[in-house]
């Protein structure tokens, strides 16, 4: 594959916008200047570093992010910041979405990816995804909420009560709520439902995808293959 073409299919722009980056001498490849846009190269783990960032081809893009409070997972945001602006442009500019929303005052993973069929897969209600949250109440917790938590509230515009998979008290006002339908609003409907309300909201993992403690808020890093393994199906039962 021509350079031009790599480095357009990896979000640096149109195919003219990367070709003059390449002529401009911008792009290394090997620690040598690579300015000819015609040169060839097997796309496949190839390193390229442009303005002093090195990039490895992927087919697609496949990341997770810790996301802070008072952004929006939009591309169109309304009264918060883009939880996009976080993202370098390449990224953004090569389309990656949101797998799934965390409302702008939720904390905490947050995947993203371009492929469609990886995003579909994690947010069919089919597939049944637990996620997992911890959950900062306004008021202390009853063992009463907790258990209605675990038995099913029923919420507004639903005709079956919806129970957590797990619903464990940490202290006075904290629990940690693991559920799998993922509808609106979900935890703090069901909170709000037992008599309390939450307060803040921190999402720390998808299956057993776990946020990891290293990722500050408002970093991200690539999916590696352990990622993919937490986030297979488990049998159930």
């Amino acid at each position: 594959m021509i350079l031009e073409r790599i480095l357009h299919s990896q979000g640096f722009g149109t195919r003219r916008q990367c070709r003059a980056l390449i002529e401009s001498g911008a792009v290394t490849i090997d620690g040598a200047i690579v300015d000819d846009a015609d040169a060839a190269f097997s796309p496949e783990g190839l390193a390229f570093t442009i303005d002093g960032t090195t990039w490895t081809w992927r087919e697609h893009a496949y990341l997770m992010l810790h996301k802070p409070a008072g952004f929006e997972c939009s591309r169109d945001p309304q009264h918060h910041a883009s939880v996009f602006s976080l993202l370098p442009r390449p990224l953004v500019e090569r389309d990656v979405q949101c797998v799934g929303r965390l409302d702008q005052d939720t904390t905490g993973l947050l995947l993203l990816s371009d492929d469609g069929a990886f995003i579909h897969q994690n947010t069919s209600p089919k597939r049944k995804v637990p996620k997992r949250y911890r959950v900062t109440t306004a008021r202390p917790i009853e063992d009463a909420q907790i258990e209605a938590l675990r038995e099913g509230v029923l919420l507004r515009d639903e005709k079956a009560p919806l129970a957590a998979l797990a619903a464990e008290q940490e202290s006075a006002q904290t629990l940690v709520l693991t559920i799998q339908e993922g509808k609106y609003h979900q935890v703090k409907r069901m909170v709000a439902a037992t008599g309390n309300h939450v307060e803040a909201l921190h999402r720390e993992a998808i299956g057993a995808l776990e946020l990891p403690t290293s990722l500050e808020p408002g970093q991200w890093r690539w999916l590696d293959t352990a990622d993919f393994e937490a986030l297979r199906p488990r049998a159930q039962g």
